[in-house]
């Protein structure tokens, strides 16, 4: 098997990919090798929309619980955030090509297989598994970006490249609404398998099996232990801190125990032979802001915009494929920011478009929090288009800081710690608002709660935990059975009111922690791209 290689020296510029020569046709051309990772991350986000429109039906045909519900989510989410880091040093290693295809196929197998489920369980095992193949396909995706296209070049390619994902994000509401309405909830996992078919063939033929020469073999398996361990102590207190309580024990433990993982994890990264993860990369300021902007990022996109689906269909009274409509413009406005994104960092630099897209970010955020209970398409269609023109800079700025900056050699560990960063945001993200939003309801309820409704505190605590807990996602507890027509008013009036005062302080946070990110990207320093060893194409 021929090689082709180049000294790795400190200040080597990468060759340009379209003169790297290959093996056999169009092996390891930057725009095709786009194409295959555009094909793969659209497998993913796309189904990261669909499951949740799903999740009614799958109740109802696999007689599944709220808990069940939520596992066939965290389970998913837990498997990610565990693996994101280790599949990104396999991929450095062994090749981001081959670690790569086995996450596309593995994920369009095991969303056939969680199509054919029989039962709950059956659903969530595969769903853990899918999230595992979902790690492997990720940060080598990014990798092989950053090992196809030169410098100058990245910046546009990784636009592209969230474009990819806001098409994915803009359909999956739409295409999963119509499906679960009109064929089944098994047929949102069905679409997966073509998807995964075209990743496939165009990255077996069009990918280069790129690694750093003389890479070693060996992987530091106490680190993957210490950090995989830490990383599910984390994400896992966070999920159960809505059950448990943030000051709660458990929840507390869980945060401890994540903090002394990853502790000793720093602690033994400095004294591997071959670490995981280096701490000389976090030596880079920029590469370090990269990761909080971001988590903030994550934080509050999907912190937010989970409760804007609850306000949409509870509030407004949207179907799913309504609330899709009606998102449409954030999601049209991603896909063509995402390549401006990318264009403007290529000319301005990083920091500019990343404090400008923190800047609308933050308006957009104050514009979500003044919604009414009868805001219609007109209301919403500013904000979600000065959110979509903001998230995009933000995402491509920061994903350029992290991976740009890190040295060739360590692009896919570099990948794994930007979507970790992300799905630890966005776990974050949904926890942190849920528990505030959750406080407000508990809070303002009680006084708002209408006297021919009967006396709220007369209620059993079950039944007051219940009804707080409906009103927290946007549905008003009203019981035609039980409730004439002025009494059903009262109750969905106070209800929505009060999910609104939390929605709007769920918001502001947002806001707020977008803000805080114009601050840090002050710091973020233009002209760092440091390139370490040439990738060898086997």
């Amino acid at each position: 098997m021929s090689q082709t290689s180049t000294a790795a020296t400190p200040d080597a510029l990468p060759p340009d990919p379209s003169k790297t020569p290959v093996r056999k046709g169009m092996q390891g051309h930057p725009w095709l090798t786009l194409l295959a990772v555009a094909f793969g991350v659209m497998m993913v986000a796309l189904d990261g929309t669909v499951v949740g429109i799903a999740n009614p039906a799958i109740s109802k045909d696999l007689d599944a619980s709220l808990a069940d519900l939520q596992w066939v989510t965290n389970g998913y989410l837990l498997a990610l955030a565990v693996c994101l880091i280790p599949a990104g040093k396999l991929g450095d290693r062994y090749g981001h090509k081959t670690i790569f295809l086995i996450g596309a196929a593995g994920f369009a197998a095991t969303s056939l297989i969680i199509a054919f489920s029989q039962s709950v369980t059956m659903l969530i095992a595969f769903r853990v598994l899918q999230g595992v193949f979902g790690a492997l396909l990720q940060p080598t995706a990014l990798g092989l970006l950053r090992n196809s296209f030169p410098g100058n070049r990245l910046n546009m390619a990784i636009g592209i490249w969230g474009a990819a994902i806001s098409t994915a994000t803009a359909t999956g509401p739409i295409v999963g609404g119509l499906l679960v309405e009109h064929v089944s909830w098994q047929s949102v996992f069905y679409i997966n398998v073509p998807i995964g078919v075209l990743t496939l063939v165009v990255g077996i033929w069009a990918l280069a099996n790129s690694r750093v020469a003389g890479a070693s073999n060996r992987i530091d398996y106490l680190g993957v232990v210490l950090l995989s361990v830490a990383m599910f102590c984390l994400v896992w207190g966070v999920i159960k801190s809505g059950e448990k309580g943030w000051g709660s024990a458990y929840t507390l433990g869980f945060m401890a125990a994540a903090l002394i993982l990853l502790a000793l994890f720093a602690l033994w990264q400095g004294r591997a032979p071959e670490p995981l993860m280096p701490m000389v990369m976090f030596r880079n300021r920029s590469f370090s802001i990269g990761i909080v902007l971001m988590i903030f990022m994550a934080f509050a996109m999907f912190g937010a915009m989970f409760f804007i689906t609850f306000y949409l269909q509870g509030v407004n009274g949207l179907s799913p494929t309504e609330t899709g409509v009606r998102m449409l413009p954030m999601s049209v406005v991603m896909m063509i920011g995402s390549p401006i994104g990318g264009f403007a960092i290529t000319k301005l630099g990083p920091r500019i478009p990343i404090i400008a897209g923190l800047a609308l970010s933050a308006t957009a955020m104050a514009l979500l929090a003044r919604l009414g209970e009868d805001a219609g398409f007109g209301a919403t269609m500013l904000p979600f288009v000065l959110l979509g023109f903001g998230l995009s800079p933000i995402m491509v700025g920061a994903t350029d800081i992290i991976v740009g900056n890190a040295s060739l050699e360590l692009s896919g560990v570099a990948s794994g710690i930007q979507q970790a960063a992300m799905q630890v945001g966005g776990a974050l993200g949904t926890a942190v608002l849920g528990a505030v939003v959750a406080a407000k309801v508990s809070s303002v309820l009680p006084d708002r709660w209408p006297a021919e409704a009967g006396a709220y505190d007369k209620l059993p605590h079950g039944s007051r935990e219940a009804i707080e807990g409906s009103v927290a996602q946007g549905f008003p507890p009203v019981d035609p059975a039980t409730m004439n027509g002025p009494t059903m008013d009262a109750v969905r009036h106070a209800s929505n009111t009060t999910f609104l005062d939390g929605m709007q302080l769920a918001f502001t946070i947002a806001a707020i922690t977008m803000a805080v990110g114009i601050v840090l990207a002050l710091f973020v320093r233009q002209g760092e791209k440091r390139e370490g060893a040439v990738a060898v194409h086997v």
